[in-house]
């Protein structure tokens, strides 16, 4: 179930990336077709990434505060990288 996650955090975090830059150039009058296609992939990367991050926490046994640390690399810059390569340094040998 890690490596699901793992996938969707960062792709989460690339396209929360896209869709500032997106969001930019919409307010910079480059049009707004980025926002309009990358707006709901990153809303349902980020469901699918709340949603997997909730069922790990049962998996792993994550304290609250681990918990929250990982749901608020969903919402900020660069977060799902950060969430991923903890997870990676987490990770037994052999696993």
């Amino acid at each position: 179930m890690i490596k699901p996650f793992r996938i969707v955090a960062l792709a989460e975090a690339t396209s929360f990336l896209a869709l500032l830059v997106a969001s930019y150039l919409k307010h910079t009058g480059s049009g707004e077709l980025g926002v309009t296609v990358l707006g709901p992939i990153h809303g349902a990367l980020f469901v699918a990434y709340v949603l997997l991050a909730l069922r790990l926490r049962d998996r792993l046994g994550w304290s609250g505060s681990t918990t929250l640390w990982v749901l608020a690399g969903a919402v900020l810059p660069f977060g799902g990288f950060v969430v991923d390569r903890w997870l990676v340094r987490r990770r037994p040998a052999g696993a």
